[in-house]
């Protein structure tokens, strides 16, 4: 049973950093491109960052954060990762890894990458850890 399991979040100052983790399990975690997606309070999910393949290994962000987060992975782990520096309160949400098959390897091209892509064409989600940004 595929699993994704995110840690790391907690209460930061603005200008702080924090790094998330998301620890996969029951799927071929090297075989799939992911994403990190967030979700404010009384908002909608947003996707954040993406990342294909390690054997692409292209990347991707949100104009939002661009220059500030950092999307990595290590397939030996199964695990994803994402390094948030120079937070804002804005930046204060759930935030959740997600699996995606259908942008993995070359078929990154043909989309351009997850970022334009419904939510729903998600292949597995992890529960989620809240990152709160505040004085």
């Amino acid at each position: 049973q595929a699993q994704l399991v995110e840690s790391g979040g907690g209460l930061v100052q603005p200008g702080g950093s924090l790094r998330l983790s998301c620890a996969a399990s029951g799927f071929t975690f090297s075989t799939y491109a992911m994403s990190w997606v967030r979700q404010a309070p009384g908002k909608g999910r947003e996707w954040v960052s993406g990342i294909n393949t390690a054997g692409d290994g292209r990347r991707s962000y949100a104009d939002s954060v661009q220059g500030r987060f950092t999307i990595s992975r290590d397939d030996a782990k199964n695990t994803l990762y994402l390094q948030m520096n120079s937070l804002k309160p804005e930046d204060t949400a759930v935030y959740y890894c997600a699996a995606i098959r259908l942008v993995a390897g070359p078929q990154w091209d043909r989309f351009g990458g997850p970022r334009h892509l419904s939510l729903s064409e998600y292949d597995y989600w992890g529960q989620g850890t809240q990152v709160t940004v505040s004085s």
